[in-house]
């Protein structure tokens, strides 16, 4: 069995709550919601598409994300609503390269669909822009070598798992999730490091998640 490393900086566990607040913009149609969508903040484009991973996180695979969705199931535009799915957040490090994506997809369907922009939503179902204030907590769980940190990533819970794999990287621009960036530079183990980052977190449940990471470290430990 492997002899444990001591980390050069023992990696501190944080979780975090938000609070969910209306922007006040609101779109009927596609050309409203390009629009909204070049001029809202970022922390808006955030919860609009990773709020879903959080409120079905026992589906799989997980419902599409608010924008996917409301187009195809408000104005039935299936075509492009499978396009907005098809991105993917893991090819971009900062949120305003996603949102960039999401708007120049939509432009470029409503060059290609001239008449999709006259497909209003009914009274009362139009997008509501929603921004999300993230409050940053630290929890009770450190670890100072590799074992440590399995065990505690047992005990966590999704909130803070959800922080450190999704917040960290697109909300904090950091170039991969917190694990991976702590197991390469304190414990010096690239390939572990490199295996967690390769992980496709949309396409689990967290729960999902917390165990293909846990399975992932248990190897390495008893080699």
């Amino acid at each position: 069995m492997r002899e444990s490393m001591e980390a050069k900086r023992p990696f501190r566990f944080s979780t975090r709550l938000h609070l969910s607040e209306l922007t006040g913009l609101r779109a009927s149609n596609l050309s409203q919601l390009l629009d909204c969508i070049r001029n809202v903040p970022g922390s808006s484009i955030y919860y609009n598409t990773h709020a879903f991973l959080q409120q079905y996180q026992y589906l799989v695979p997980e419902p599409p994300h608010d924008f996917a969705y409301w187009v195809s199931e408000v104005l039935g535009e299936v075509e492009l609503g499978e396009q907005l799915a098809g991105i993917d957040p893991l090819a971009y490090s900062k949120i305003h390269e996603l949102q960039e994506k999401i708007a120049q997809t939509i432009e470029v369907y409503l060059q290609d669909n001239v008449f999709a922009k006259l497909r209003f939503a009914r009274r009362n179902e139009e997008f509501n822009f929603i921004k999300t204030i993230s409050f940053v907590l630290p929890t009770n769980f450190t670890a100072y070598d590799l074992r440590e940190f399995m065990e505690a990533l047992k005990k966590i819970t999704i909130d803070s798992i959800y922080f450190h794999i999704f917040e960290a990287r697109l909300r904090l621009q950091k170039p991969t999730n917190d694990f991976s960036i702590w197991i390469e530079e304190s414990l010096g183990d690239k390939q572990l490091a490199e295996r967690i980052a390769r992980l496709d977190p949309y396409s689990r449940t967290l729960e999902d998640l917390r165990g293909a990471i846990i399975k992932i470290i248990e190897k390495r430990v008893s080699q």
